[in-house]
């Protein structure tokens, strides 16, 4: 009886102490193994192969699992420091559609991915499948334009700014639902700006770009009314001086590291392509080091029907006041800008634009009514320079205004600037710096672009253009100074 007893309370003890066994202490294969092509390649797929892919702005690809098996350890590091998917807007202030879709979930999956011996596990099913990524487009264009050639780009030196009046596409107006400017060597492109300038030149030069293929170096023709180099425009600069008016340049599109191709459809609107005049492509090339060329292009999709609203890019070239450099060490230097809408509008869109020292970029709006709302706080980098799409766009009221705030580091903390000895002015070279918040309206479709917004630029008063900047060269010399070429194949 005695050891009856023993033996019964030796097997609760056994029983008790299995149920209270820690999980940790499950052997590792009776747990379900977390392999690329069930788990990560869904993860890659939906947030970060439209930069990590072959002609993308990411240093690798990560389309296949052979692409991205050496990479396990460093994208667990990326992920749980938040350092990728980039992403610098405030996460308390706005809600953008074009956020990350990146969840904790997600990231646990990367990271037991890494610690599990990153195995390729069984052919992935249809769900799974990476997307092709047809001809580098991430959006299916119907019309494309290009430059006319593969420009050449120098290993070393300051950088250019290229201008690019190529033939436009549309024999007349079109309305397009979706565009993307897609470089051909995306690691030396700063940026690229598309327009429909108002070429206000002698007829000859405006025979001449509207003919053939035209190339401009370094912003040496402008238009004085569109406003080309908003820094080094003297022509925008004396008319904003007689009419205590401030410009906007008024594009297409924009591209800079990062950016995501503009879609039009879900703001229920569409971008009006004029027909007649010649496409400009301007391209800030950046040396890296490597000698390179490149053929930037521009994709649209066509609108299904006539749209009842547009998008406007807007651009305010003089917001701040430009005479005043940023002081060697100041490492939160502040501008401060304020424009007032003339028209009822809907904010859709913001992408903050600055040079090597940009720090952050604030949109404030002050309603008529007294009431205030930030609408943007987001840091920057120069690396990845996001667009901000607002999931609703914001109704905007006549008489609203908007304040723009942007700091500057100028200082030796800031890893990305190359002289935080010295004073640095503004300009268009990625020395200089730049303080240009752009945003993108919702209007009626018969809106004119000049009359939604209205702004006193800075340094009406003071000398233009800053030291160094070329200027602009009067029509007759023009045509001295383009290189003309032969028309290229728009498809």
């Amino acid at each position: 009886m005695t050891r009856y007893l023993v033996l019964v309370l030796l097997m609760t003890i056994t029983v008790l102490g299995s149920e209270g066994t820690p999980v940790s202490s499950v052997p590792s294969d009776q747990t379900t193994l977390v392999t690329f092509n069930k788990d990560v390649l869904p993860i890659l797929a939906n947030n970060c192969q439209s930069c990590h892919r072959p002609g993308g702005i990411g240093p690798m690809t990560l389309m296949t699992y052979k692409d991205t098996r050496p990479f396990a350890k460093a994208i667990k590091t990326a992920v749980v420091t938040k350092k990728m998917p980039p992403w610098f807007a405030d996460p308390h202030v706005g809600d953008f559609r074009n956020a990350p879709k990146i969840t904790a979930a997600d990231i646990k999956t990367l990271v037991a991915w890494a610690d599990s011996g990153s195995k390729e596990g069984d052919a992935p099913g249809k769900l799974a499948v990476a997307p092709e990524w047809k001809d580098g487009w991430r959006i299916q264009p119907d019309v494309v334009a290009s430059m006319p050639f593969d420009q050449a780009v120098i290993a070393k030196g300051p950088g250019e700014i290229m201008e690019y009046f190529v033939p436009n596409p549309f024999k007349e107006d079109t309305w397009v639902s979706s565009i993307e400017i897609r470089p051909g060597d995306p690691s030396v492109v700063h940026h690229v700006i598309v327009q429909i300038p108002e070429v206000a030149q002698p007829a000859k030069v405006t025979k001449a770009l509207a003919a053939a293929n035209t190339v401009v170096r370094n912003n040496q023709f402008s238009s004085p009314l569109q406003g080309n180099g908003g820094y080094s425009d003297i022509l925008v600069r004396n008319n904003e001086r007689r009419t205590g008016e401030g410009a906007f340049m008024t594009m297409e599109a924009v591209y800079a590291p990062g950016t995501q191709p503009l879609d039009f459809r879900y703001t229920d609107s569409a971008k009006l392509i004029k027909a007649g005049k010649p496409i400009r492509i301007e391209v800030h090339y950046t040396p890296n080091g490597t000698e390179t060329t490149d053929r930037t292009m521009v994709g649209f999709t066509l609108a299904k029907a006539p749209a009842k609203r547009q998008f406007v890019m807007m651009a305010p070239e003089h917001l701040v006041d430009i005479r005043k450099p940023i002081p060697a060490g100041a490492a939160n230097y502040e501008t401060v800008g304020e424009l007032t809408f003339s028209q009822d509008a809907e904010l859709a869109w913001f992408m903050p634009h600055m040079h090597l020292r940009g720090k952050d970029m604030t949109y404030r709006l002050i309603y008529p009514d007294g009431r205030e709302q930030t609408v943007l706080t987001a840091n920057f980098n120069f690396h990845w320079q996001l667009g901000y799409e607002l999931n609703t766009p914001i109704k905007v009221p006549k008489g609203t205004r908007m304040i723009v705030t942007a700091h500057h580091d100028n200082s030796a903390n800031n890893a990305l600037n190359p002289t935080p000895n010295q004073t640095v002015g503004w300009g268009e070279m990625t020395a200089q710096e730049m303080m240009l918040p752009w945003f993108g309206v919702i209007v009626d479709r018969d809106a004119k672009p000049e009359m939604i917004a209205k702004y006193k630029p800075g340094d009406l008063d003071g000398p233009f253009p800053m030291p160094g900047q070329g200027l602009p060269i009067a029509g007759r010399q023009v045509l001295d100074l383009i290189k003309v070429i032969p028309p290229a194949p728009v498809r």
